[in-house]
């Protein structure tokens, strides 16, 4: 298979798990019964298309960005706010941010796609989640990605038990690839989704992998059940505490918990300054932002 049918295939599966999920959310905003969101109407994506061109030409020291992507938004009553997002760029890294990338140092040219996924949600007993797979070309070829929950209480039986039920679905997406892989990439989760200014975890972890160039079909078939076990789990998750009734103090904790999501992916997060660098979308990029927040 030629390096540019790989790139079609994975294009295209970007777009159907991004499909596939804006279903399901959907449907689990059309399923809320009992809380006092209820008579609200029920969440639907609006899609928003963008393009990127911006040829600098021959001067080395300047990026060449090229490609696009959709931004995919839901605001409802069950999820406040989610993305779902899918780009494809490509062009040549700037000088300076091409010695960060692995196999891009020669020439520093580049093809990039992926799905991006980051979910606040109204009801605090709720976890907070976040998804994303990609494919990067440079002279190298790897895929990335991972799947991490973030409840807004932690140490609680709830926050345990999901944490248990999330962690199982991805160690079987894991174990079905590598036996190695779950303990590799769970341990690289928890090292990654930390905030070293507060000493503390973001969230209760799940899988995060990079660089994964073993062999393309492998790597692939890899990537695409990680896709479908988050999809999988995640709607399970939100279903078992949508309907909870919850109270202002815990409103108040979730809008502060918000606060430590905000300051690991504007700080510490790798996918937030390849997007900058890259051309990518600003409003889509930071579509992880949560709606509303607090700080103490």
């Amino acid at each position: 298979m030629s390096s540019q049918e790989q790139k079609t295939q994975a294009e295209a599966w970007f777009r159907t798990l991004r499909d596939q999920i804006c279903v399901a959310f959907e449907a689990i905003e059309d399923a809320l019964q009992g809380t006092a969101h209820a008579g609200l109407p029920a969440g639907r994506f609006e899609r928003t298309p963008w393009t990127r061109d911006n040829d600098a030409g021959a001067e080395r020291s300047r990026p060449i960005l090229k490609g696009g992507g959709e931004i995919s938004i839901l605001r409802g009553r069950v999820f406040e706010k989610v993305g779902v997002n899918i780009s494809t760029v490509y062009g040549t890294f700037s000088e300076e941010f091409r010695k960060q990338i692995p196999g891009a140092v020669e020439t520093g040219t580049f093809w990039a796609s992926g799905i991006s996924l980051v979910a606040h949600m109204r009801n605090p007993h709720v976890p907070a989640v976040h998804m994303n797979t990609r494919h990067i070309v440079t002279g190298k070829s790897w895929f990335g990605g991972g799947a991490d929950l973030t409840p807004m209480f932690f140490g609680t039986p709830q926050s345990e038990d999901d944490k248990r039920v999330f962690h199982d679905a991805l160690r079987a997406a894991c174990d079905r690839h590598g036996p190695d892989y779950y303990a590799r990439f769970s341990k690289w989760c928890d090292e990654y989704f930390f905030l070293p200014h507060r000493n503390e975890a973001r969230g209760v972890g799940g899988i995060f992998y990079d660089y994964l160039e073993n062999d393309w079909d492998a790597d692939f078939a890899f990537t695409r059940d990680v896709g479908m076990a988050f999809l999988d789990i995640y709607p399970r998750i939100v279903r078992a505490h949508m309907e909870k009734e919850w109270t202002p103090s815990d409103r108040a904790h979730q809008l502060a918990r918000r606060g430590r999501y905000v300051e690991f992916n504007l700080l510490y997060d790798r996918g937030t300054t390849f997007g900058l660098k890259t051309g990518g979308n600003t409003e889509a990029i930071l579509m992880s932002m949560p709606p509303e927040v607090t700080w103490a």
